[in-house]
């Protein structure tokens, strides 16, 4: 078991959430940065689905009451296992009554941590994954607090220590195109992606609000339609709203665009304030930036054939 000493500023169990339920209004959920959580399980063996908890900001504390192996992924927030730092991009062996602490970082929001043989929590409609908005899924289907334990397989295995970098951030984020181009007009997009976003404080894993000086106000109003992570909606104010994972599958705002399949992890480290632009590629782009991505994984997956 884990067990929870300090649940931190938000705290969850996810995967890659669910798929083929948005005809239900039923949202993804999932980890907001899927690439961490396939690198730190790919570091243990584990599948790539494995659950994971996802610690936004840190300031957590867990006590580990088996011993395991476990991986780090994503944001360094300043982890300590019994008072010694320990960095993400690695696996260490933990024993029974260990504690593995989280400070808070000054760059990236969120990180990973898996365990040797995933969270054992049950399956919720083909995910372990926590929607926070419906109640369901992850641990009683909320967040983790203080004094709840998270099922884990013990392991007294071999440990051999390995570790991986991650893909490069970025805060120029490429999208396909705007449905509504015809609608909103050339002069409104050209200034869209001529604008440095900042990040808003009122983001959450609904969706990332953006705010600036320029003006994108407009008086459209849509019949509501299907959306997804990725959808940039533009409300009648003029801030943009980038939809992520546990965001409602319809709306009826106009979208700029949508954030190409690469690029959206990108969104699950943004901190308030941190700045974000935006261009337009094509398909092509898009579908050669998601290669690089997928070849960065398959190379790790050859560094690691040979040595778990």
């Amino acid at each position: 078991m884990i067990k929870v000493l300090k649940s931190g500023v938000l705290l969850t169990i996810q995967d890659f959430g669910r798929e083929g339920y948005r005809h239900l209004g039923v949202s993804k959920a999932g980890s907001l940065d899927p690439y961490a959580q396939i690198i730190a399980n790919r570091l243990l063996n584990n599948n790539d689905n494995d659950a994971v908890l996802e610690i936004t900001v840190g300031l957590c504390e867990l006590e580990f009451t088996c011993d395991t192996v476990i991986a780090l992924h994503g944001a360094d927030l300043q982890a300590t296992l019994d008072g010694h730092a320990i960095y993400p991009g690695w696996t260490y062996a933990l024993k029974n009554k260990q504690v593995l602490s989280f400070a808070t970082g000054r760059a990236g929001l969120r990180a990973y941590l898996a365990v040797k043989g995933g969270i054992q929590n049950a399956e919720v409609m083909g995910s372990k994954s926590t929607d926070l908005n419906a109640c369901f899924g992850g641990f009683e289907g909320r967040s983790l607090t203080t004094g709840d334990e998270i099922p884990i397989t013990p392991y007294y295995g071999e440990f051999i220590k390995v570790g991986a970098i991650a893909p490069a951030q970025r805060k120029l984020i490429r999208l396909h195109p705007s449905p509504h181009a015809d609608l909103l007009g050339e002069t409104l997009l050209s200034n869209f992606v001529s604008t440095a976003f900042k990040v808003s404080n009122n983001s959450n894993r609904m969706g990332v609000r953006l705010e600036h000086k320029n003006n994108l106000g407009h008086s459209h109003s849509l019949p509501s339609l299907g959306v997804s992570p990725g959808s940039i909606q533009l409300p009648p104010s003029g801030e943009p709203i980038v939809l992520l994972n546990d965001g409602q599958t319809t709306g009826g705002y106009p979208l700029l665009g949508t954030v190409i399949e690469a690029d959206l992890r990108q969104f699950a480290q943004f901190r308030p304030l941190d700045t974000v632009e935006f261009k337009y590629v094509t398909f092509e782009e898009a579908a050669k930036a998601k290669q690089k991505l997928d070849g960065h994984l398959h190379q790790l997956s050859l560094a690691l054939k040979n040595t778990l």
